[in-house]
């Protein structure tokens, strides 16, 4: 016996969402034996983009039953039955969510039909809910609505049904009630994270780091560890004994640690630990004409680019936007293929280096201004950020265009005394990646302040 389950809720934060509508189809595997379907007052307000997209109404929800109220008729029409859902997991920990606030623990086994989707219609270009169907010429109406969406996966189910002729696939893939779920431990590892920024790590029974990584909310990222679906996931999961993790107020100072002890401690669980951030460089060259350029190439070892990126696309926007911020040539920096002048030589925003009219030297200058503030090359700095708490500020220090090392330092604290400086930073290897992670971080504007140093 299965229950065919959509829920719509608020919206809002993690565990904090009330839900606004329910539908439940109880199918005996051939037929629809009884049908549940109602709006339900969250007691909080829906968020906007939810009204949007729903067409449910902080007014339409005024008059209806509040959770408690309809709870009573959820456990009988879903007893002795496997939930089934697009998307089990986020429906099970919605309606487990709501029960617990009634002092109940609500169990079923799930079934979801994303992952039997995956399966046993393989090669799909999406697996959502409303392209899956559409595309399996699925009719289905009133999408986001509970019983629009519960109608259409109980049509996806039949058809799954049909097509699990050996039977197997369904019953490997019948979760046990917890799944989706955090138990105890999990649930009392996630209370004890920060909803702050900083680095986690995950520690399995011998207190080795089996995976770390960095997030703006630890708490968040680490409940996502705990539900997230997959084999990998699960292994992860079940090997984790403990999270620790370390508060850094900065983004930046996140990156940089993050990068620096996964190259030293590869854990087993995170891929490619040591592989390149970046793929595409900006390189500084001079044409027959002796104008210096600037190009987008992939990423060379043997050449000394004036900046990395993580896509073609995020170097195009920095070429674009230092082009207009320097008054440079498109035609130059290969933005533009005109045969003769650029346009914005027309538009008096390019001094007519593309036809030879700007003197070699004064374009040069404004090159060299735009690739001296976009590169680290010779430079000797410090980046100023948050710290872990009011009062602090964190420093990562930049030498000889290269990271050097980071630490944290109070407002009253003089960073520009050397010896005081070299006792606060705590040296790190510096490498192209920790280069890429600065130099992608100042681009975004985000730092409090940078202290030039002397040489």
């Amino acid at each position: 016996m299965y229950a065919i389950l959509d829920i719509e809720t608020t919206g809002g934060k993690y565990n904090e969402e009330g839900i606004t509508e329910i539908a439940i189809h109880r199918f005996d595997g051939h037929k629809v034996t009884d049908t549940f379907i109602s709006l339900v007052n969250p007691e909080k307000p829906i968020q906007p983009f939810v009204v949007n997209l729903t067409g449910i109404s902080n007014k339409m929800l005024r008059t209806a039953p509040k959770f408690h109220e309809v709870a009573k008729r959820i456990i009988e029409i879903t007893q002795d039955t496997v939930l089934i859902a697009h998307n089990a997991q986020f429906d099970y920990r919605i309606l487990r969510t709501e029960f617990r606030r009634l002092g109940y623990n609500f169990e079923r086994k799930t079934l979801c039909t994303v992952d039997l989707a995956k399966q046993l219609i393989p090669d799909r270009d999406s697996y959502s809910l409303g392209k899956l169907v559409r595309s399996l010429g699925i009719p289905v109406s009133d999408r986001h609505r509970a019983n629009g969406d519960a109608l259409a996966t109980l049509k996806l189910f039949k058809l799954l049904l049909t097509k699990d002729t050996s039977k197997t696939i369904i019953t490997e893939t019948t979760r046990e009630a917890s799944l989706g779920e955090l138990s105890p431990t999990q649930l009392d590892i996630v209370a004890q994270m920060p909803s702050e920024t900083g680095v986690y790590y995950m520690h399995n029974r011998e207190g080795e780091i089996i995976f770390l990584g960095k997030s703006t909310n630890i708490k968040k990222k680490v409940n996502q560890h705990f539900t997230k679906i997959g084999q990998k996931a699960r292994k992860l999961q079940k090997e984790t004994k403990k999270v620790s993790y370390e508060h850094t107020g900065s983004e930046l100072v996140a990156l940089l640690k993050e990068n620096e002890e996964l190259t030293k401690n590869k854990p087993r669980y995170n891929a490619n630990h040591g592989r390149s951030l970046f793929t595409h460089g900006l390189y500084a060259g001079v044409d027959e004409q002796g104008y210096r350029t600037l190009r987008i190439a992939k990423y060379d070892l043997r050449l000394k680019p004036v900046s990395t990126f993580n896509s073609i696309h995020s170097a195009k926007n920095l070429l674009y936007k230092v082009t207009e911020e320097f008054l440079l040539c498109p035609k130059m920096n290969g933005l533009s293929e005109a045969k003769a002048n650029c346009s914005n030589y027309e538009e008096e925003q390019c001094y007519g280096a593309c036809i030879g009219k700007e003197d070699p030297e004064t374009y040069n200058k404004r090159v060299q201004d735009c690739i001296a503030k976009y590169s680290l090359e010779g430079k000797n700095f410090i980046i100023v950020d948050k710290g872990r708490e009011l009062g602090e500020h964190s420093a990562v220090l930049v030498k000889n265009g290269s990271f050097n090392g980071l630490g944290f330092y109070d407002l009253n604290h003089q960073i520009n005394n050397i010896h005081i400086l070299q006792s606060i930073i705590t040296p790190m290897e510096g490498s192209a990646n920790a280069n890429y992670i600065i130099e992608s971080y100042l681009r975004k504007s985000k730092i409090f302040k940078i202290l030039e140093l002397n040489s």
